[in-house]
């Protein structure tokens, strides 16, 4: 049976989907329940990530239907896509208990790739800092011991970097972006690359290291032109930079570019409208 995981894009979603419908007949006909159920879980992965979520909750009702004891990783496949549905519609409430019986079951049965993906699932969902930071470490600590496990280093010291800029501990915020990035160079992943490089600048820019994280972030904004792939996070920070270095009419060119792409980033308006509404004012767009 092809290895379905090694088809995901998940910067494509939806020819995502695509890819896993078309493996399902096959998968029926095999009689392996196991691969059919863990397909349909990311089938409705790919559906959640395109907010389809009455759709992706259809999906996992027929792959929970499927389960039996015995289809270990299966089941915990399950739990952590319905918490991942639930999550992104906002109900990380009926989200966490999932991705508590996801790690439970992975620690039980030695499956660690699948339990730090829970514990990296309750870093982002449970409901205060603390306990966000508490189930990041858990994760990182498991990651690092596990060869199995250890695909999430990066993706672990970028969300624990994310969480210590929101606590103000600038410091330690730059040494775990700087770690990730030397993973993703070893990965050799361009796009997470690309993210690594962009977070250590923008902690720079917040520390008042403004040259240097001009000059990253001007790296990267030429990275994206030459690949004709213009990147609205990369004007925002080229804009700020150019505003603390007192280039204010550069800063407002830089800050339009962003707003034309960012308006578009349905997550961030709804989530972060002040922002979106700072930049339009800066891009000289209110009327």
């Amino acid at each position: 049976m092809l290895d379905f995981d090694a088809l995901w894009d998940y910067n494509q979603p939806e020819e995502t989907e695509q890819k896993f419908i078309s493996l399902l007949m096959q998968a029926e006909d095999s009689g392996n329940i196991g691969y059919l159920a863990e397909l349909l879980t990311q089938i409705a992965r790919s559906q959640g990530l395109q907010a389809k979520c009455r759709i992706a909750h259809e999906t996992l009702d027929r792959a929970e239907r499927l389960l039996k004891e015995d289809l270990v990783v299966a089941r915990i496949r399950y739990f952590l896509e319905r918490g991942r549905v639930f999550n992104s519609s906002s109900r990380s409430m009926d989200a966490i208990p999932l991705f508590l019986n996801a790690w439970e079951l992975g620690i039980q049965s030695s499956e660690d790739y699948y339990a730090v993906d829970a514990a990296h699932m309750l870093g982002i969902a449970e409901s205060t800092p603390e306990k966000r930071m508490e189930w990041n470490l858990k994760a990182l600590d498991y990651a690092e011991k596990s060869p199995k496990a250890s695909r999430w280093l990066g993706s672990l010291y970028n969300n624990i970097g994310w969480a210590q800029v929101e606590n103000g501990k600038l410091e330690e915020a730059l040494e775990l972006f700087k770690r990730a990035l030397e993973f993703r160079k070893l990965q050799g992943t361009p796009n997470s690359v690309f993210i690594a490089k962009w977070s250590v600048a923008k902690v720079l820019r917040l520390m008042g290291q403004v040259d240097e994280s001009f000059a990253i972030q001007m790296e990267l904004l030429a990275e994206t032109e030459q690949n004709s792939e213009p990147d609205g996070y990369v004007y925002e920070e080229v804009a700020e930079c150019l505003l603390l270095l007192k280039r204010s009419e550069e800063a407002r060119q830089y800050f339009s570019f962003c707003y034309d792409r960012l308006i578009l980033d349905n997550f961030l308006a709804t989530k972060d409208p002040e922002r979106i509404e700072r930049i339009k004012e800066l891009a000289g767009r209110s009327v």
